[in-house]
């Protein structure tokens, strides 16, 4: 206990700059910190359906959450239907907790992921095993943002691979469209990507052809994310020394050995804070989708605030989809360093 208490009085106190800035930061957290709790704990409002406490509450309206947390939650899918979204949300946490741990790393996880993605999409549209049929455009808030989200990674991280290997090839072909396609879709907005999707591309179809709404738009986020990803893998691979390639083929390791046993498990080690990062602006830019129709998790939040009763009560709203948003980005973030420590080269 002593020792850290002088480590403590080190870190904080230890010197006049960094005593005024711990006097200063303290300063700010009273000063911030209690009318936050007494706005958000102690003068709010808790009461279910308690419209009019609300209007002359000092606090939060925590009512309008427990009044619309189905619609902020499940959007426009149908309400005696909300049990299968919510199923569905269930098996996707569950395999990616299953797959947080380390022993799962085998041949059965890509097994899981298979049965989790057709249980959850039979739920979602269902029209089989005695499910009405629930058509995309009516899904909604978490579960669509969930799935953008996961499918988005899932779909970006096999294409940044091949993108990353590609622009350094040594055929010129294969390099030329690597860094072509990698430089365009960096070089514009995600927007801009998702308006292409949603409203360019089928202009060039025939009339008699038509790709769903949602699946563009998730194309358009696993394209756009692949761009990134495949930048942030080239710095993994860049920093492998070149000798372990060349020792590799000496031993008579073909191209695709060197890379599956030797060069990508170390680049990808090296660069899991990059990749994790792109993850998570992965995760907040599903909420782009909304500008083209989608009903992710902050337009649910919007269309629960278009109840004349419980309009001027944004600012919970947006609370509560805030923290929402943290859990799952602060969920990831805490992986990635525990994957970082457990992956880490000895004396690296």
């Amino acid at each position: 206990m002593k020792v850290a208490m002088i480590q403590l009085r080190r870190r904080f106190f230890g010197g006049v700059g960094n005593s005024v800035l711990t006097i200063m930061m303290l300063a700010l957290i009273v000063a911030v910190g209690i009318p936050l709790i007494r706005w958000s704990l102690i003068d709010s409002v808790w009461d279910i359906g308690a419209a009019t406490s609300c209007r002359t509450a000092a606090g939060a309206c925590w009512a309008f959450i427990h009044e619309k947390y189905r619609l902020i939650l499940f959007g426009r899918y149908p309400y005696a239907e909300q049990w299968r979204p919510l199923v569905a949300i269930v098996l996707i946490l569950g395999a990616m907790l299953v797959s947080c741990d380390r022993r799962a790393w085998c041949a059965w996880l890509g097994a899981l992921w298979v049965a989790t993605a057709a249980l959850a999409a039979l739920l979602m549209w269902g029209g089989m095993l005695g499910l009405p049929y629930v058509d995309d455009m009516a899904w909604g808030g978490l579960p669509l943002t969930l799935i953008l989200a996961v499918a988005g990674i899932a779909g970006a991280f096999p294409l940044a691979l091949l993108l990353a290997l590609g622009r350094r090839s040594t055929l010129p072909f294969l390099h030329a469209v690597s860094v072509a396609f990698i430089e365009l879709v960096r070089g514009v907005p995600l927007v801009s990507v998702l308006f292409m999707a949603s409203f360019m591309f089928p202009l060039f179809l025939p009339r008699s052809v038509s790709v769903d709404e949602l699946l563009r738009a998730l194309v358009a986020i696993m394209l756009f994310s692949a761009a990134y990803l495949a930048e942030a893998i080239r710095g993994g691979l860049q920093a492998i020394p070149r000798g372990q390639d060349e020792a590799a083929t000496s031993l008579g390791f073909s191209y695709w050995q060197r890379m599956r046993l030797i060069v990508l498990p170390q680049a990808l080690r090296l660069v899991i804070p990059p990749i994790v990062n792109i993850f998570i602006g992965l995760f907040k830019d599903t909420s782009l989708v909304s500008i083209v129709g989608l009903m992710d998790l902050l337009l649910s939040a919007k269309q629960a605030l278009a109840d004349p009763l419980w309009r001027r009560y944004s600012l919970e709203a947006y609370t509560f989809i805030g923290v929402l948003y943290f859990a799952f980005c602060f969920a990831m973030s805490r992986y990635s360093q525990y994957l970082e420590r457990r992956l880490r080269i000895p004396g690296g």
